[in-house]
């Protein structure tokens, strides 16, 4: 009891000190935006003043909101879209404070200069008149004022995050992109030599806005014509019913040896207060048979024997497993799912979070030739060219989007094909991967 008030207590203070910190960033915004238009006309910056402080209150109001009182739905549309909004309106807010800091530094070095300055003419010229009996004439007044060349570059500046984020979500967000590798595995057999594999990972269907441009992704993998579907985790945001709109646009999602599927961090639920452990377990059953529902394999820390000819290859799937296990759940069984599987000439495993591969794939489990992982989003954001590839994402996954490979073992980190909290994507975009499997260089 007492433990639950001093969290309530810290809470409150970490709120009202949050909402101070903001009054006096806008406060400060609002001098600049008075020195700016200074020399407009009355009635314009009435309307402009009295719009910046409507938009202020009401990003403080519906964002508390949605955080304190709706906090399962924060990553659902168009909750979503409310809080990118007020994220970009607090990023240029943020922008233009540091370039106003700047502007009000150059002014007060500029001020101290000219008074310092002023004050050696002035006594010099008092000498002079007192020497030559003339009547002092009034200097003209130093003021300290702020550069509007530096306030409209700043306003230029601090406005083009909030675009570049705008034209991702409006342009990015479902700009699907196919993505192909080969993978060469020494002991694939002849049979399986060019068996393609489409993957896809990180739905988050609670997050789409745009029915018809998520099923026209699915169109797009649809047309590669894969031999198999992988899907790597995070199916939803937080609950089974996000689903319900989308079972027939990832219905359709078909491959001669089946679609196989495992679940992400997102996929238990652990982000919602449910109301009892009953409703807790009835969501898992739910979000189980939307899997069933959709004609997908769910591997359950297990595996499937897919079988060409005379020879097979193993399909492993197993719950999460996360090396950052404070954040996120771990439950997966690399051990129990490949039991029986150790004939299998070549062996791939469905992980969702990729920090398992470093941390137990390559110390302890050197049969298994391939790891397809998902989790990271590339951080929905960073640049990505032919030849460079950055995301802030980088500082805290070593593998966070592509091919990767350890001796004889691979990894690959799919972007996602949805997204999260952010409504959109700039620089790394939705993916489907389309993997290629050859049993040698020719």
């Amino acid at each position: 009891m007492g433990g639950s008030i001093i969290k309530s207590i810290g809470a409150l203070y970490f709120n009202l000190f949050t909402l101070g910190f903001t009054l006096l960033l806008d406060f400060y915004v609002f001098t600049g935006v008075k020195s700016l238009l200074k020399n407009k006309r009355k009635g314009f910056q009435k309307v402009v003043f009295i719009a910046f402080w409507v938009i202020n209150i009401l990003s403080y109001v519906i964002t508390t909101l949605i955080r304190q009182k709706y906090s399962q739905f924060t990553g659902l549309f168009p909750y979503s879209f409310l809080l990118a909004i007020f994220f970009l309106w607090f990023m240029v807010k943020f922008v233009f404070v540091l370039w106003l800091i700047f502007n009000d530094l150059q002014a007060f070095l500029r001020y101290s200069v000219r008074s310092i300055y002023g004050f050696f003419t002035r006594k010099n010229k008092v000498i002079e008149v007192e020497n030559s009996f003339e009547k002092p004439q009034l200097e003209e007044k130093i003021g300290l004022s702020r550069s509007q060349f530096l306030l409209k570059t700043g306003t230029l500046i601090a406005a083009t995050p909030a675009l570049a984020m705008s034209y991702g979500i409006i342009s990015g967000a479902h700009d699907y992109r196919v993505r192909r590798e080969k993978i060469y595995l020494q002991n694939l057999p002849n049979s399986f030599n060019g068996f393609k594999i489409a993957q896809i990972s990180d739905i988050h269907a609670g997050s789409f806005w745009n029915k018809t441009a998520v099923f026209g992704g699915v169109e797009m993998l649809m047309k590669e014509k894969p031999d198999i579907i992988m899907f790597t985790g995070d199916l939803v945001n937080n609950t089974a019913a996000e689903m319900i709109n989308y079972l027939t646009v990832f219905d359709k999602l078909k491959a001669d040896f089946g679609v196989y599927s495992v679940l992400g961090n997102h996929d238990y639920g652990n982000y919602v207060s449910w109301n009892s452990e009953q409703a807790y377990q009835k969501n898992h059953s739910d979000l189980l048979r939307v899997h069933k529902n959709l004609g997908w394999n769910l591997l359950l820390n297990e595996h499937q024997i897919i079988t060409q000819g005379n020879d097979s290859i193993a399909i492993i799937g197993v719950e999460n497993w996360s090396a950052h296990k404070r954040r996120f759940p771990t439950l997966g069984d690399v051990k129990k799912a490949k039991t029986g599987a150790d004939d299998a000439a070549v062996k791939i495993l469905m992980s969702h979070d990729p920090t398992h591969w470093q941390a137990e794939i390559l110390p302890l489990y050197p049969d298994i030739d391939l790891t397809l992982s998902g989790h990271t989003h590339g951080m929905q954001f960073g640049i990505e060219t032919a030849n460079f590839k950055w995301s802030p994402v980088k500082y805290l996954y070593k593998e966070w989007a592509g091919l990767y490979q350890s001796g004889k073992q691979y990894l690959y980190v799919n972007r996602g094909y949805g997204y999260l909290g952010y409504p959109g994507r700039f620089g790394i975009l939705p993916e489907i991967t389309i993997l290629t499997l050859e049993n040698s260089k020719v």
